[in-house]
């Protein structure tokens, strides 16, 4: 792919995405006010615990049998479509009447900066970092509660390391009225971890696999994960939780992505798509910067342009799939560096929650230096959340935040609702275009 930066590697890729005098202002630990704050400190008293969850939280819905055919369409009732409103309607609308600039809608809690596989592409992980506390969990979930947020993504490196601990956010979270996805790789999403997450209140789960079977640089695979993702797509329907395939589109996996969307299609879920990219700014950790295998290349792009051609063909022949059309195509533009103007909304309506209790505007920037502050004390100043997405939101592709700047045209909105109450609020799995 390329990409714009001043600093190069010897492989010819960029160490990080933004420019240089951004890179410095946001990583620089010198800097007078660059220097990432202190982790949350404990709890002035006893550091506060998560309760232990009940299980079966909701034993009437273990008699409910696995269906020996998955159905075209689910049938949501009332309790979930529910829960989905009070997820996201609620906080947009708190949002656009309330005063202020801050009301997030969604929060990524990372549970852990570990994971147990390296993808070639990945930098968000660090095995030296000791993952989050109850103390720092407890207070981060009750302080977005405060806040209106009622979207909770649980993140990593992985999350399910922990399913003990994480099987406690979800109870608490949940009980709290917390709309939940948890991301995994799958290869820890043992039928008992399902069991208890999904009787807990999880509303979806992002299985992220890149390939069929393993390959070099890409280890999220389906095979080894296939017994775990067939129980997973069958007790959705006791639990009520969704299910979609998130896969990075690489310069080797671009057969397996066409797999994969035709496994999906065949057993009734979703599918998200993203571009590979380099880091936005440049991680302590990252170490397959040169010589990647699965970085796109400039040779590449014709293969790219017809897979993206055979990703619209399919959405717009029904597949389910969280990308738009436009949002597909827009891959093209990106992946050559045609940069594009959007409304980031990330520190505003978005915001993420290390595993220390210290807060940053967005997933890329999790690696900054810069304090955005802690939990229960955030520094977000729309002043300079601005001047730094000049140079850095021409470079993000993230496909939810894009999807939220999206909505924060009105018109879009009210169409969009309008679609969904016709629909009795049964069809809102698919793409938001």
């Amino acid at each position: 792919m390329e990409l714009q930066s001043d600093n190069k590697t010897g492989g010819g890729h960029a160490a990080f995405r933004v420019d240089v005098q951004l890179h410095q202002l946001l990583v620089d630990k010198d800097a007078k006010n660059g220097s990432r704050p202190k982790s949350l400190v404990p709890s002035p008293s006893d550091p506060l615990t998560l309760p232990e969850p009940v299980y079966p939280h909701r034993p009437e819905l273990q008699s409910i049998p696995d269906p020996e055919v998955f159905p075209d369409k689910r049938s949501w009732g009332a309790p979930y479509v529910y829960r989905a409103v009070r997820g996201w309607m609620f906080p947009y609308l708190r949002s656009r009447f309330y005063t202020g600039n801050f009301h997030p809608i969604i929060a990524y809690l990372f549970t852990e900066w570990k994971c147990n596989l390296d993808c070639h592409y990945c930098w968000a992980f660090d095995n030296s970092v000791k993952g989050m506390t109850e103390d720092v969990a407890r207070r981060s979930i009750d302080w977005l509660h405060d806040n209106g947020c009622r979207v909770l993504a649980l993140m990593g490196g992985e999350p399910l390391l922990r399913p003990q601990f994480v099987h406690k956010v979800v109870y608490y979270a949940a009980k709290k009225g917390f709309w939940i996805y948890v991301p995994t790789n799958g290869r820890l999403l043992r039928p008992d971890v399902i069991d208890r997450l999904g009787d807990s209140g999880v509303a979806t789960f992002n299985l992220a696999v890149d390939a069929v079977d393993e390959k070099p640089g890409l280890p999220k695979a389906l095979t080894p994960i296939r017994k775990y993702f067939d129980h997973l797509v069958r007790r959705q329907y006791r639990y009520g939780y969704t299910v979609f395939f998130n896969m990075n589109i690489c310069r080797n996996n671009m057969d397996d992505i066409r797999q994969l969307t035709e496994i999906a299609r065949e057993h009734r879920i979703a599918t998200d798509y993203h571009i590979n990219e380099t880091p936005m700014i440049e991680p302590d950790n990252f170490a397959h910067l040169e010589n990647n295998v699965t970085y796109i290349r400039q040779e590449d792009w014709p293969r790219v342009d017809e897979l993206v051609d055979w990703l619209i063909e399919k959405n717009k022949s029904g597949y389910k799939m969280v990308n738009s059309v436009q949002r597909l195509d827009e891959m093209r533009q990106f992946m050559r560096g045609k940069l594009q103007e959007w409304s980031c909304r990330a520190g505003h309506n978005n915001v993420i929650v290390r595993v220390d209790g210290t807060l940053a505007p967005c997933f890329p920037m999790y690696s900054a230096t810069y304090d955005w502050g802690t939990v229960g004390e955030h520094k977000f100043e729309t002043k300079q959340l601005n001047e730094m997405k000049k140079g850095c939101q021409p470079h993000c592709f993230s496909t939810l935040n894009h999807n939220l700047a999206y909505c924060y045209d009105a018109t879009r909105v009210i169409k969009w609702m309008g679609k969904q109450a016709v629909r009795g609020f049964q069809g809102a799995t698919g793409s938001f275009s």
